[in-house]
């Protein structure tokens, strides 16, 4: 027997679904249709092509892009050569992807049609980069004329690549924005990713008959390891967009039948808030999917009572652990409304104190989990790695409480992060950057509750004595150093801030001295 003949990697699971279905509708983009025997072809000759330009197993391959075909025929193709995926956020402003891209040691950079001039801006800060490549996008446009296009890099060659791919091998690197300025490389092999996978399948019921639409950024591992995955593992056809805004997915919805979505609270709210709400056929919506904030109760029986068809699931976890742990199901929806459920098919998942002891039901405590889906550890760091899976566990860093039921409700950040419209914001991070600002004493930045990003980055700001500052002054600083979703929604200010005995600013202090300030902001 050798090692081959158990193989089970990414790149095998598309094969298998082309075995099965191989006329089947696999990938729907724009005007491009594929069916799984073409996806399959397709990631066949791409790697083929990386292989012939010099991409090799191990290798980091970054991606910034906007959803598109080219997007997830890349994700398989280094898949099948072993080379690992570092998909990059394209909302980062150009300083902040060149760290990525020299953290990863990124050779090739592959870059969508809007993201060239971003790409160009980063690679030329110091980093690895030697070559670019040009991805098509969801729309029709000319390749860029200095850089290798997708289409000349298809080799004529479709037949597999004979590289031979343990399944504990490196898949890819996502970079996390964790409570630290710089971002951390969540490393997941290919074992972690697919127990993840049947993790979504069984708790989600992900099925063969399933039309997802995948509009959502596939930068962030939730739309492309929590439904675009498991969508191909099983052979549903899948509808990829890179505008994900109101009026695009509502007619994409209406138009494929689609039965299956997922979004952040903040994107579910503003189709329900869509005027086109009403007059799009969504009768096909059966599987409606959130995550990455709490759905408010209000929503919730809103979108029951306009989709009376639809099942909702909230899905809670972190890039860490590949990223589904929890699953709050269809029948607690409003049960235990707030809850991010219980743990999925292949986690173990605890709350406990510092002392890694069980907390008792209602008492606060940290979540840590057990699981084949967890990260093997952070690229380059092996203190914060070692931090994280101190008592052998991994460190969620996200506090809550468990009931007797043991459904667990996330009640803080353990480091102060901000989930806003479906991002992660390191609170520190914003806060460094409003300190480079003239006139700033002291700042704390929280999330507060608001109806259109659920969370809305807030900075809460003591001005030096005799100095006069406006919120347009501290958003225009912001903007110009950070990315965009990172600029706070709402500047503040105060004679002070509320500290403990040691100085350590209280920030849940904060959160409810301006808790319902936000009420009625729309800003979007």
């Amino acid at each position: 027997m050798t090692a081959d003949s158990r193989r089970h990697t990414l790149g095998d699971i598309l094969r298998r679904t082309a075995a099965r279905f191989p006329d089947k509708t696999g990938i729907v983009c724009g005007d491009i249709r594929w069916t799984y025997a073409e996806f399959d072809r397709i990631c066949n000759r791409l790697a083929n092509g990386l292989a012939d330009i010099g991409v090799t197993a191990g290798e980091r391959v970054a991606v910034l892009s906007r959803n598109s075909h080219a997007f997830a025929a890349m994700r398989f193709a280094l898949a099948r050569l072993g080379a690992v995926l570092v998909p990059i956020n394209f909302m980062l402003n150009a300083e902040e992807c060149a760290y990525i891209l020299r953290h990863a040691g990124a050779r090739l950079l592959c870059v969508g049609p809007d993201m060239v001039e971003l790409g160009r801006a980063a690679s030329h800060l110091d980093t690895s980069v030697e070559r670019m490549i040009w991805l098509p996008g969801e729309d029709p446009a000319q390749p860029d004329a200095e850089l290798a296009g997708f289409d000349a890099l298809l080799s004529p060659d479709d037949s597999a690549p004979a590289v031979a791919i343990e399944a504990s091998a490196l898949l890819q690197i996502i970079y996390t924005s964790g409570t630290e300025s710089l971002p951390k490389g969540a490393m997941l092999t290919h074992e972690a990713v697919l127990w993840e996978y049947v993790s979504c399948v069984i708790e989600g019921e992900i099925a063969e008959n399933d039309l997802l639409v995948h509009a959502l950024p596939l930068y962030h591992c939730a739309q492309l390891d929590v439904f675009l995955g498991p969508g191909v593992y099983v052979g549903a056809t899948n509808v990829i967009t890179g505008k994900p805004t109101p009026d695009n997915i509502l007619a994409l919805l209406s138009k494929h039948r689609a039965n299956s979505f997922f979004a952040p609270p903040s994107i579910w709210i503003a189709l329900l808030r869509s005027p086109l709400f009403d007059t799009c056929d969504l009768g096909a919506l059966a599987k409606g999917y959130y995550g990455a904030a709490i759905m408010p109760v209000a929503v919730l029986k809103e979108i029951a009572q306009r989709l009376p068809k639809i099942r909702l699931w909230n899905f809670y976890g972190q890039t860490e652990i590949a990223p589904l742990a929890t699953v709050l199901k269809p029948e607690d929806q409003l049960r235990k409304a707030g809850s991010a459920g219980r743990a999925v098919l292949n986690v173990e998942t605890r709350v406990v104190d510092d002392n890694m002891n069980d907390v008792k039901p209602g008492e606060v405590g940290e979540i840590v989990h057990r699981s084949p889906q967890l990260l093997t550890g952070y690229f380059h760091d092996e203190e914060r790695t070692a931090a994280a899976f101190a008592g052998g566990w991994f460190h969620s860093g996200d506090l809550a409480t468990i009931d007797d039921e043991g459904y667990i409700t996330v009640v803080d950040r353990k480091k102060d992060m901000i989930k806003t419209g479906g991002e992660n914001v390191a609170s520190r991070e914003v806060e460094e950057t409003v300190y480079r600002l003239d006139g700033v004493s002291e700042v704390a930045v929280i999330g507060l509750p608001h109806p259109y990003w659920i969370e809305a980055v807030t900075a809460v700001i003591v001005p030096k004595a005799g100095v006069a500052l406006s919120e347009d002054d501290v958003i225009a600083h912001c903007r110009a150093h950070i990315a965009h979703f990172k600029v706070p929604k709402k500047v503040l200010f105060a004679e002070s801030l509320p500290k403990n005995p040691s100085g350590k600013v209280l920030k849940r202090e904060l959160r409810t001295r301006y808790e319902g300030i936000l009420d009625q902001e729309k800003g979007k």
